[in-house]
Formats: C-alpha cells, sequence, structure tokens
C-alpha cells in the first residue's frame, strides 16, 4: 500500500483544531505568546533596621494611582526595527505591591511579576527596570523560571534604583551570563557600552547619591584651610612632591582660602558622597553606626578630657590600663551624657551606654594579655609579632653590615648605621656577624629612612620619637632574638650633617632593663606608625580605590573580569570615604594617635614614592626582603629561610590557592592571547588604571603589559591578593595585639632618660611609672582603642574567600567548577593552619602570648556570620 495523504478539507479541520483559540491563553500559545512569571527580590527604603513608614506609605499612594514599578525584556537575539537595540518585551508591573507584608526590620522581599512572552525575541539578555514610585528600592535578582527553549534566566542585579525622574536614562540590568565585548550579542552591545558611559560622567558638579558615578580626584579634601592654618593639609597626588592614588570624586565645592582644596562636610556627617551601590548595606550600616560614637572621638573630645584631667592625663599604674578592660572608666549622668547627646544622635549613643548608664568606655580584653598579663614584654614575644603579629610584612634579613641607608647624603648626610659588631656578637651564638650573614641569621626590622626626612618636624609637635633599626638572631628553634635597637635623630646642626644615633642591647636587670624596655618601645612605636599609615591604609585601602573605580568605569558588569574582581571591591570606596571623612583629616583620629600627627598622610605619600605593583605579590615581596630565596624544589617556587615565618607560610598557601584560581577562570575566557589584546574594555581598563588611578606612576616600567594570559592572571591575583589575604592580615589582628596599647604604643611623648637627670631617677625607681609617661598618654590610649576596636571587627553579614553572596553569580560551569575547586583547596589550608598552631613544634605561631595565628584562617566554612572580634577569617574585600 503507498502513502494515502490527508484530504484538503481534513487537513483544514486539524489547521483549525491546532490554531483557532478557544481562549486567549489558548491563543497566545499560538501566535507564539505566553504568560512568563518571574519573581523579584528586593528591599524597600529603610532608615537604618527600620522601615522608612513615610515613603512606604508614599509608595502604596503611587501603586493605587498605578504608578508602579515596571520592567521590560530585552532580547538578546532580535533586534528593534532601527537594527540598534535588543527588541523589547511589553511592559510588566511587580504584583500586590500593596498587599504584600514586608519585614517590620529592614530586609528583602518577594514579589512575583508576570511577562507576555512573544516567543520570537528568543533569549531575554537584559532588563529595563523603571521605578515610578516616590523613594528607592534595592533592586536584589529577577528570576524567571520557564523561558521556552532556555529554562530558568536569573539576572543578578545588587543595585538601589530611585525614582525614574532621578535618571536621563534607563536602568538596565543583564542576565548572568559573561561575555568578551566582541562577544556580546549585538542586541545588547549598545546597552552594555551605554551603561559604562552612564557610570563614567561627565567630571563635572556635585555628585548626588543618585548620580551613579566613579570617578577620580586628589587627596585634596583632608585639611580644613578655612579654619586656620593649623588645619591646612597638602594635596596629596598630581604632583612630584606628593604623588598618591586617586580617590573617588565627590565634586564638593572648594574652600574660600585655598581653591584647590574641597570643603568639608560636617563632622558627625556620615554622608559623604560614594555611589549609591559602593556604600554599605542595611546590617554593615547598623553594624558600623553601633560603634561608630568612639570613633568619633573629635565630638567627646572635651569631655573625655576633662575626665582625663582628674589623673592629669596618666595611666599611674599597669592596672590602671588593666581597668580599661576589666572595669572601664565611668561617664557620670546628667550634664556629661546631656552635652553628648546634643552632638550624637541617640541610636548611636544608646549601644554603648550600659545598662546602668553610666559606664561608657569599656573594652573587650585583647588577646595579647587573656592569658598572661606581662608576656608581651619578653622579647621572644617582640620578635615573635615581626613575624605573626599586625604587622608581619617589613622585616627583612640583613644582606649588608653594618646598616646602609639608601636616603641622598647630599640632603641628609651619613645615615648609615653605627651598630657596631662587638655590640651584637655576643650574644650571636658563637658566630660572627659575617658568618650570620653567611647562615642568613641575621634580620632587621628597619623604619630608619620612612622617618628620618620627617623626623625633625614630628619632633617640633608634642611628639618626641627617633628613626629605629632593629637587628635580629635567627636562633636554632626557629625564634628571633633583638640583639640590638639603634635609635636616630636628625642632627642638632642640621640634616647634612647626618644622623645622631644611639644603639641598646637586651638587659633584663636594674636600670639597664627599664632602658632596653623603652628602647623596644620606641621600635615598636614606629612599627604601629608605619603599620597603619603605610602597611595598612596605603598599601591596601588607598592603593586598592582606583582599581575599584576603573572597574566600574572601563568594565561591564558582563565582563569575566569585572565578574572575578568586583567581590573584591565591596565596602571599600565607603570605608574610604569614611575615613576622609573622621580618621585620616586634619586632626582626625589617626592624628591624634598616630605619632606623625599633622605629617602623617603626608608621610605615607613619602613611602608611596617606592609602592611598586608587581611587588606586592607575595612572593616578590618575600624575596624582595630577603626573607626567601628561589628554589624551584618547593612548592611555591621559594624557600623561606625563616620557616616559623606564620604569616609567610600561611600567605604563600592563599596566595597559590588564590592564583591557581584565577589562572583556571581567565584560561576559560581567554583561550588564546589575542583575545586579550584585542579586548577593548580590559585594555582600557588597565591604561585608564596605570595612566589615572595611579597617574603619579604612569611613567614606571614595571607595570605588566596586559598582553597575555600570564599578565592578567598576574594582575588580577595581586588585586585579590591585596583586597583579601594582606588586608586581613594587617587588619584583623589591631585589636588582638595593638588593643593593649603597652604592647604597641602608637606614639611617644619624651626620648629617652639621660643619666643624671630627674627622668633617669625616676625610671630606676619606678620603671612602670617612667615607660607609662613615654608612651600613648590616656586621652590618646581612649581614642585609639576605640579605633582599632571598630577596625578589627568582622561584620555580620561578611562575605569571605571562597565565599560569594549568590550561588549563581554565572551562568558558566566551567568557572563554577573552578571556584569550588578553590574553596575546597581553601578548607584544606585551614586544617594545616590549625594542625601547625597545635604543633609544639612551631614556637612562632603562638608565643608567649598564647595567641595562635589565625588572620589568614580563611573561615571557608563559617556560615554562621559570627561577626565581631573573632580575629581570624579573611573577607572578600577591604569592608572596614
Amino acid at each position: 500500500m503507498g502513502f494515502c495523504p490527508v484530504s484538503e478539507m481534513m487537513q483544514k479541520v486539524m489547521e483549525m483544531f491546532y490554531t483557532q483559540p478557544k481562549t486567549k491563553a489558548e491563543g497566545n500559545e499560538v501566535e507564539g505568546r505566553r504568560k512568563i512569571k518571574g519573581t523579584v527580590v528586593l528591599m524597600k527604603k529603610n532608615v537604618l533596621d527600620f522601615n522608612d513608614i513615610k515613603a512606604s506609605f508614599l509608595d502604596r499612594v503611587h501603586e493605587l494611582l498605578g504608578k508602579g514599578v515596571s520592567m521590560q525584556l530585552v532580547s538578546a537575539v532580535h533586534q528593534d526595527p532601527d537594527g540598534l537595540r535588543g527588541k523589547l518585551g511589553k511592559v510588566a508591573y511587580l504584583e500586590k505591591w500593596v498587599t504584600t507584608i514586608t519585614p517590620l526590620t529592614a530586609g528583602e522581599t518577594m514579589f512575583t511579576i508576570t511577562f507576555e512572552w512573544d516567543e520570537s525575541m528568543g533569549f531575554p539578555g537584559a532588563i529595563i527596570i523603571k521605578n515610578h514610585h516616590h523613594s528607592q528600592l534595592y533592586l536584589k535578582t529577577v528570576t524567571l523560571e520557564d523561558i521556552p527553549g532556555h529554562g530558568r534566566v536569573h539576572f543578578i542585579c545588587n543595585s538601589w534604583v530611585y525614582p525614574t525622574h532621578r535618571y536621563k536614562y534607563d536602568r538596565a540590568f543583564f542576565s548572568n551570563k559573561a561575555y568578551l565585548p566582541c562577544q556580546t550579542p549585538e542586541p545588547l552591545r549598545l546597552y552594555r557600552e551605554e551603561e559604562l558611559i552612564n557610570l563614567r560622567g561627565n567630571g563635572k558638579g556635585e555628585l548626588k547619591e543618585w548620580d551613579r558615578v566613579y570617578d577620580y580626584d586628589y587627596y585634596n579634601d583632608l585639611g580644613s584651610p578655612d579654619k586656620g592654618e593649623g588645619y591646612a593639609r597638602p594635596i596629596l597626588g598630581g604632583t612630584e612632591e606628593h604623588p598618591y592614588p586617586r580617590r573617588g570624586r565627590t565634586g564638593r565645592r572648594k574652600t574660600k582660602n585655598d581653591p584647590h582644596c574641597e570643603q568639608r562636610l560636617p563632622l558627625i556627617s556620615l554622608d559623604i558622597y560614594v555611589p549609591r551601590d559602593e556604600r554599605f548595606g542595611h546590617l554593615k550600616f547598623s553594624d558600623f553606626l553601633a560603634y561608630a560614637l568612639k570613633s568619633l572621638g573629635q565630638v567627646l573630645l572635651p569631655e573625655i578630657t576633662s575626665l582625663c584631667d582628674k589623673t592629669i592625663n596618666e595611666f599611674d599604674t599597669f592596672e590602671d590600663v588593666l581597668n580599661l578592660y576589666e572595669g572601664g572608666i565611668k561617664l557620670p549622668n546628667g550634664p556629661t551624657i546631656s552635652k553628648i547627646r546634643d552632638h550624637i544622635p541617640w541610636e548611636m549613643l544608646k549601644e554603648l551606654v550600659r545598662n546602668d548608664g553610666e559606664r561608657l568606655l569599656k573594652f573587650p580584653k585583647p588577646d595579647v594579655i587573656k592569658a598572661d598579663k606581662s608576656a608581651w614584654r619578653t622579647d621572644e614575644e617582640f620578635a615573635r609579632e615581626m613575624l605573626a603579629g599586625v604587622n608581619p610584612v617589613i622585616i627583612s634579613r640583613l644582606q649588608d653590615f653594618p646598616p646602609a641607608s639608601k636616603l641622598d647624603p647630599k640632603v641628609y648626610g651619613n645615615q648609615n648605621s653605627s651598630i657596631g659588631k662587638e655590640l651584637i656578637e655576643e650574644n650571636m651564638d658563637g658566630l660572627t656577624v659575617v658568618q650570620a650573614i653567611k647562615r642568613n641569621r641575621l634580620y632587621i626590622l628597619d623604619h630608619h629612612d620612612a622617618l628620618m626626612p620627617y623626623l625633625r618636624r614630628i619632633n617640633s609637635t608634642s611628639t618626641k620619637t627617633y628613626a629605629s633599626r632593629t637587628i635580629l638572631f635567627l636562633q636554632d628553634d626557629g625564634t628571633l632574638k633583638p640583639l640590638s635597637i639603634e635609635l636616630s635623630l636628625p642632627h642638632p646642626q642640621g640634616d647634612r650633617h647626618g644622623a645622631v644615633s644611639k644603639v641598646f642591647t637586651p638587659a633584663e636587670q636594674g636600670v639597664e632593663g627599664s632602658v632596653w624596655q623603652l628602647a623596644k618601645a620606641y621600635a615598636a612605636v614606629n612599627d604601629s606608625g608605619y603599620h597603619q599609615l603605610v602597611s595598612h591604609w596605603l598599601n591596601t585601602h588607598a592603593v586598592i580605590e582606583p582599581f575599584v573605580i576603573a572597574t566600574n568605569r572601563q568594565l561591564s558588569v558582563l565582563h569575566p573580569i569585572y565578574k572575578l574582581l568586583h567581590p573584591h571591591f565591596r565596602d571599600t570606596m565607603n570605608i574610604n570615604a569614611l575615613a576622609r571623612q573622621i580618621l585620616i583629616n586634619a586632626g582626625g583620629i589617626l592624628e591624634i594617635t598616630v605619632f606623625p600627627a599633622k605629617y602623617a598622610m603626608e608621610m605615607s605619600s613619602f613611602v608611596y614614592k617606592n609602592w611598586v605593583f608587581t611587588e606586592q605579590a607575595l612572593p616578590t615581596d618575600l624575596l624582595k626582603r630577603g626573607v626567601a630565596v628561589p628554589d624551584s624544589s618547593q612548592p611555591h617556587g621559594l624557600r623561606l629561610l625563616i620557616e616559623d615565618y606564620p604569616y609567610a607560610v600561611d600567605g604563600l598557601e592563599i596566595w597559590s590557592a588564590i592564583e591557581t584560581w584565577v589562572k583556571e577562570y581567565c584560561a576559560f575566557y581567554y583561550p588564546t592571547d589575542d583575545l586579550i589584546q584585542g579586548d577593548s574594555e580590559l585594555q582600557s581598563w588597565w591604561t585608564e588604571i596605570c595612566n589615572v588611578g595611579h597617574g603619579d606612576k604612569k611613567d614606571e616600567p614595571w607595570w605588566p603589559e596586559m598582553q597575555t594570559l600570564v599578565d592578567v592572571t598576574q594582575t588580577c591575583t595581586i588585586i585579590i591578593w591585596i583586597a583579601s589575604a594582606l588586608h586581613a592580615a594587617v587588619n584583623f589582628g589591631q585589636y588582638p595585639y595593638a588593643g593593649y596599647l603597652p604592647n604597641r604604643p602608637s606614639l611617644s611623648r619624651r626620648f629617652m632618660p639621660e643619666p643624671g637627670t630627674p627622668e633617669y631617677a625616676e625610671l630606676e625607681k619606678n620603671p612602670d611609672v617612667a615607660y607609662l609617661k613615654t608612651i600613648t598618654a590616656q586621652l590618646q590610649t581612649l581614642l585609639g582603642v576605640s579605633l582599632i576596636e571598630i577596625l578589627s571587627r568582622h561584620s555580620t553579614d561578611e562575605v569571605y574567600l571562597g565565599q560569594r553572596d549568590t550561588a549563581e553569580w554565572t551562568l558558566d560551569s566551567e568557572p563554577l567548577a573552578a571556584f569550588e575547586r578553590f574553596r575546597r583547596k581553601l578548607v584544606e589550608i585551614e586544617n594545616k593552619i590549625m594542625d601547625m598552631n597545635n604543633d609544639k613544634r612551631w614556637k612562632n605561631r603562638v608565643g608567649p602570648v598564647e595567641v595562635p595565628y589565625t588572620l589568614l584562617f580563611p573561615n571557608t566554612t563559617d556560615y554562621s556570620r559570627e561577626g565581631g572580634l573573632t580575629g581570624r577569617g579573611i573577607p572578600n574585600s577591604i569592608s572596614i
């Protein structure tokens, strides 16, 4: 039998059956249209932790008037008739805004939305959102569950959307698929390009919270020249004399007395401009406000000063210092609290006033004195903290003796060390200096060259301090033993006459022992100030901000490198802006509590002259400091000369894990180098960083050329290392070690006592009183401890290295698999760190104070959002 065709009549009947709609919905199916359900997760405008009732009411009124939140899907396949943009779907509105119950406290709310989908549009690559409400909303995600032929489509937004009248353009969000510029679907190209143009702004005018503009400026907002000469500060950045990384532009008006300086906001204002999406989330902001009163010490200064004056601004005994943690300082009810409340919102104050309404300043006990209140004074602990303390990034191997200065002798004269061999060889286990250098047994903590150019000016203030060099000997058990401390001053007849130096050696008994304790204090003062200004502020906070700005200006959210780096920039611009407002400004907390005082930021600019981007890579840094040597037989390609160096040991593990992850990720998107060379956004990004963001370094030859996978991997690894692990290592140990100021004094107020003077007699009679009179005074201690308590806290919404705030951060499966391998590697490192901390062979990991080294413990498996002074965990970003 042959094939029997269907009759023409029967064919028409069948066509009618399948194509003629019985209902409107069925008709849409036939015409290629159907309803697509979506879920939208957002957070409404709030004030602190509470919903803004007025905004909520007005938004509901707008809904009833038909002014809701609308969305349109944008095709990634087909273009509109003009051929420039993706075809737009029909407008849809969030449903049930009025009747949806939202949390009493600020939180996420889920809404539904129904799109009428035309299958001829193909895959939706973007969404246009218009907010017709009275107030802004935080759009977290949009998810479409059943796109024909594609299934689930997810949009990660994480952005504040203001009412439409605030924008001159449409707000567009893209699906979580990464594209290089050349691979972007044609219908999305213009949206991609226009979004970057919007984020760059036009460089004009004062920026408002809804502007979303990322732009650059110099550090011209630290001083207040209109308040008088004492508040004037040099502009940092843009000159050979004061080079500096760029900060985010705010566009505020200039001061009257100096047209180059930007006007400052009132001290108690925290509303300094940063793009809205860079500001703290509601949980982080609440955490920050709960402790911000202590940071705003300038407002409380008169009140605290009056209290301190009762004891003449001195701690009389070490017990007085310990009372900060065990008893607290009481502020009486009545006028004092009333005056404070005149300046500080009660919501901030109530978090810090105890239940009795009196005790304002009581601090948690720092780790360094929890197990033993005096172990910090030992030479072993003094040296160990150079390897496992809050500033373990400075110590270097001594390769020439005596230590030489790199300062220009034509300007500063002879600044080489005056330490003699005979002073140190008697404590070197029978070795000579030559033998010890050859065997890699001598090390130095050198703060001479960085301080000497500023020391004369610093000592013209109430500070009295020295430039220091500390030489140490590596013992057979892996610990370091200090051999000598050299304290130097500028020559009284002028800088060209060189340095005037004194050398001190260890002693345990009598006045010699007390003198040695003071010498260690002066060295600790140098290290503490250098740590805050350079290791911490300059080398993490300040140098990363240009990368944050350039990434948002030049890399689309669709770009794979944007997706790689963006989590490592969270909150950085915000915390840096707050620092400029209340910490590093003229008369700010940092100037009050750290020894360079008004010259603090200027001195960090002097150090920035020697900053090299590629030397921020941990292996390169260790090799440069001479604490490691190349060794291809070792896992990381180098061998540590101090085997028990906790920061370096843990850091190399973390560095290697980051580098492997970055290489695997980048190799997926750049299988060939020509894709890198032809990536217009990547090349613009790198050009802008080198020439603008770090513009004072634009002519340096060491910048990677950004032509190969090696260049991309090296660059991104360094950025992630600085933003995550390096910052964690130099930040979160502040309170555990420096929360007890005698261990890490931040300034000194008088010089070393000379024999025959009343100060020397006091040192002989009561060394503890003499020590306390020399180091940080009571007022500065209160302010300094308040500050570092805030800086050392993990927020409750922290996202740690190896974590993302959403599992669907990319649609690409291979990068997701590589990230999971990265996470598992970090878990292995956690276990290894715990094993080493419990191994008695590694004496530097715990030390006399019995504080295990956990500053580079990733904390990948901790999903409890513990927060607080944990002393462990590597956040993804510089967020505090």
